[in-house]
């Protein structure tokens, strides 16, 4: 067993220790050594992997749409102020 060098401090509820407790004791495990195993075994699963990349597409698409939405509005803004400098009355906002 390697020499124990690194502290991890992890804040938990009452409730959520008194369950780490039990589990770790019905695994005969310290608590240590069962958070220990429960975060070198834990991988992914496939649907959260295809939730993550979910995530990233609508990031992108809702910066684009931002983007798009931003220079959309600055395109009509200029094209009010040529339109007044014509001398047309456009109204109020």
């Amino acid at each position: 067993m390697s020499t124990i060098s690194e502290r991890i401090p992890v804040l938990v509820s009452k409730t959520q220790k008194q369950n780490l407790v039990a589990k770790a004791k019905a695994a005969g495990l310290s608590t240590g050594e069962f958070l220990r195993r429960a975060g070198e075994n834990y991988t992914p699963s496939e649907e959260e992997d295809l939730l993550t990349g979910m995530l990233d597409q609508i990031l992108k698409i809702t910066a684009k749409t931002e983007k798009t939405i931003d220079e959309s509005l600055a395109f009509v803004d200029a094209s009010e102020q040529r339109l007044a400098k014509l001398g047309f009355n456009l109204p109020q906002k």
